[in-house]
Parts: C-alpha cells; structure tokens; sequence
C-alpha cells in the first residue's frame, strides 16, 4: 500500500443494532485486530427498518468495561438537544471510564436528531456558529475550574466539571461542506469526513496545519453480493439520499418515504457488498491513498461476526 499505515477502526451503528450487538462487536473488533471504535450518536435511527438507537454515553460507559480501544463519537451534536455543558461532563465522564482514550467527534447535527425538544432547526450558518460556541464552553469546563459563560447562543452559570481528567479529550470536527471543513481546520483537533477526496479533504490537508484526518464507510457484508445488496438497501438506503436532505428531513417516516427514491442499482454501484475480501480490501485504498491517518468501517446486515472474522483474517493483513 503505503510506508504510512493508517489506524483501521470498526464503526458502531446505534441506529441498527442492540446493545448487546454493539458490545459483542467491540469485543469481535479487539480480537480480529481492528485498533478503534467510532459510534454514533442518534436520537432517532434513519428509518424505522433499522429500529434501533441506544443512548450513546450508556453505550460508552459499558464499552469501557468490555475493550482497551480508544473510542471516538461519530458524531455527537453538542447545540440543540444537549446543552454543551452537559455535554462536557459526559465526555469528560467517558474519557474517565476509558481512561484517556475518548475523543469527542463533534457536528452540525440533523433535523432528525436534534427537532425533539420543539425547537426551530437553524440554517447552517448559525449551527456552525452554535458549534464553535459548544466547543468553547465545553473546553472551558474541561479545565476544572467553575464557568460563568453568556454567548450568543449558550449561557453557563457558576457550572464546574469535578469528575475529570487534566487531559481533555481531543474534539474532532465532521465537515462534509467548506464552512464546517473550516471550523475544523481552525479549532479542531482533527477532522472526520466520510469521502475520501473533494474540496473537503484538500482545504483540510492545505490549512489544517497536519491535523489527522479520519474518514469512514459501510459495506454489507454477506455470503452472497446479492443478498448483501439486499439489506444495504433496505437498511441503509438513506445514505444515497443527495445534498442537504440528510440535515433537514424531521423523522424515519420522511426519511423512509425520501429513500423510495434510492434503487437498489444505486446501492449496489455505491457499497461493497458480498464475501469477496478483495473488493473489501479496494475499498480502503483510495482513504490510504488521500493520506488519511484513520479509516473507520461499519457493516451492515446481520453478518456482522462473519465480516469481523474475515477482516480479521484477511483484510486487515492486506492493509498492514
């Protein structure tokens, strides 16, 4: 491949599997040899065929107990369903129990997630401000001290975080657009994308001053191309949805219903699906060729342990 070796994480989908799914996969992940974890961070899943979505910092807490893998958010919105400054403690609590090996992914968030408390869903600009507003006063918290804060759009009275750590977690910024890509540039400690190329990567690569650069995918593993299309496209059809659609549409039944668009074509041109460790393999070379420094990979389907195995045995060893 390289002489530079990115880290190979597994991603964990809330929105589709249990908790006790998630767990076992974490567990699966370690042996096979993948070297992190990214999860996500849902109120709601995508759609209601995925039917899941735990509490992530739940989740987190009982990770802790089962892997020594540094876990990563993917990612949380810390503006409008959290306040920042609970947001805070719950890192802060979560890179405790992981002892130094939390990092708190952050973003602009979805209508889907983040609409549950009545509150108007703002247009980009102002949740980029939000964000960066979020991230202050959460760094700010991290040092210990008691915080007295009124922004524009947050306000903190007297609030001091006791159960901490003097290493604050690392605050990677999602940036699938230039605005955000430049926030993440400027106060981020990293950046998280899920393509490997476009006019985020380069602006990251040109002003983020050697900042790493994660990114991350789905395939469906499966014992056959066909079947594995089958539950991409019925899980994850969403993920085709074009544009500002995934920011804006409120709930799984609009999701579901914009999703009907999406052919299973399309999923099958777009995802690695089936058993073939080959084109598991090609899926990873265009990240490790943009240079990025971790690559995160999600299945989806029921296979799971099947993929964790094959991984293990085949597609990690190609990468290293």
């Amino acid at each position: 491949m390289t002489d530079r070796q990115p880290l190979i994480g597994y991603f964990l989908s809330c929105e589709e599997y249990g908790v006790d799914e998630l767990l076992e996969q974490a567990v699966l992940a370690e042996e096979a040899g993948f070297e992190g974890l990214w999860i996500s961070d849902h109120y709601h899943p995508w759609n209601d065929e995925q039917g899941e979505s735990a509490f992530v910092w739940s989740v987190i807490g009982a990770l802790s107990r089962v892997t020594r893998l540094p876990v990563t958010t993917a990612v949380t919105c810390p503006t409008v369903r959290m306040h920042p400054a609970v947001v805070a403690q719950a890192a802060m609590t979560s890179h405790v129990l992981l002892d130094g090996r939390f990092r708190l992914g952050v973003g602009t968030g979805e209508a889907l997630n983040e609409h549950i408390l009545g509150d108007a869903w703002p247009p980009e600009k102002v949740r980029l401000e939000m964000l960066e507003e979020a991230i202050e006063v959460m760094r700010e918290l991290w040092k210990g001290e008691a915080v007295q804060h009124h922004g524009r759009h947050y306000t903190v009275e007297n609030a001091r975080i006791y159960t901490r750590r003097d290493d604050p977690p690392p605050v990677w910024v999602s940036a699938f657009g230039p605005r955000a890509a430049e926030v993440a540039c400027r106060i981020g400690d990293g950046l998280i994308t899920m393509t490997p190329e476009g006019e985020v990567v380069d602006m990251f690569r040109d002003s983020g001053a050697g900042k790493p650069l994660a990114g991350g995918y789905k395939v469906a593993w499966a014992p056959t191309e066909d079947e594995g299309v089958g539950h991409a496209h019925r899980l994850w059809a969403n993920a085709g949805l074009p544009g500002e659609l995934a920011q804006v549409l409120p709930s799984p039944q609009h999701f579901a219903q914009a999703s009907s668009l999406v052919t299973e074509e399309s999923t099958r041109e777009s995802t690695v699906c089936g058993p073939d460790t080959d084109r598991h393999i090609d899926a990873f070379k265009p990240f490790i060729s943009a240079g990025f420094d971790e690559i995160y990979v999600a299945n989806m389907g029921p296979h799971y342990a099947d993929m964790i195995k094959a991984y293990g045995e085949k597609v990690l060893p190609a990468l290293r």
